[in-house]
């Protein structure tokens, strides 16, 4: 028999949302690798009795394709549950080489990326019309190296709406790289462990956002949300529901 590996985004944290897609796999797979502490392990409540559970914080890539490996051969399905959404800093290219090498099928579920949960948190729109249109997601150089081209600074001075993962443990320094662009008024929003019960949000500008983010303890786990789409004031309203608008599906007033 052969089984199959399937990747799930485990969501931001809130149990409830994991996709209807993802709940089923994690309820019936016999062998499930979870990514630590990243994972609210309330998510794998729903996990059969006799589940087979890993915690990979504890092992590395090898031993995580060997594990891949085994319950494949054995005709069981493997779900391999990562924190968010996958496809963002999911650390999956590196498990899908090593998969494809050995010629063992997989499959991806996306989930609810903690990016959303930040903004829904933030009570925010992150593309305003006539702010800001684009979102630009990274995180700022740490023992994994950057391209050059993708500095925090460098990206900074498109003065798009930023979301920066992993970086809230170096505010101080994301905050100088961002002011070589941004104002010093800019809004600055930071939101400890997005949909869980203890969630944190933090709210200020660049001026006093690390001053915030050091007071309310933050040190890891958190986003950390850049652009004027946190404080717009006035702003125009989309077309989409202008009743002087006319497209398709409705006509003008």
């Amino acid at each position: 028999m052969i089984g199959k590996v399937i990747f799930i985004g485990g969501g931001p944290g809130d149990p409830e949302l994991l996709t209807v897609k993802a709940y089923k796999v994690i309820e019936n797979a016999e062998i499930i690798i979870y990514a630590g502490s990243l994972v609210n392990k309330d998510i794998l409540s729903c996990a059969r009795e006799d589940a087979t559970i890993h915690n990979s914080a504890s092992l590395n890539l090898n031993e995580i394709i060997d594990l891949m490996e085994s319950g494949v051969l054995e005709g069981k399905t493997v779900a391999r549950v990562h924190t968010g959404d996958p496809a963002i800093y999911g650390a999956i290219g590196e498990q899908i080489r090593g998969l494809d090498k050995k010629g063992i099928e997989y499959d991806i579920i996306p989930g609810v990326s903690s990016l959303f949960a930040t903004a829904a948190a933030l009570r925010s729109e992150l593309t305003l019309p006539e702010i800001s249109q684009t979102v630009i997601i990274t995180r700022p150089e740490g023992r994994t190296p950057k391209p050059s081209k993708e500095s925090i600074s460098s990206l900074a001075s498109h003065q798009a709406t930023m979301c920066i993962f992993l970086g809230v443990h170096m505010i101080k320094n994301v905050v100088e790289d961002l002011l070589s662009h941004y104002p010093l008024d800019t809004p600055v929003g930071v939101v400890q462990k997005a949909s869980w019960p203890e969630e944190i949000v933090v709210r200020g500008n660049l001026e006093n956002i690390s001053k915030k983010v050091d007071d309310a303890g933050i040190k890891k786990t958190a986003m950390i949300v850049v652009g004027p789409v946190l404080d717009p004031g006035d702003f125009k309203a989309s077309k989409l529901y202008d009743a002087t608008f006319k497209h398709e599906y409705r006509d003008s007033e």
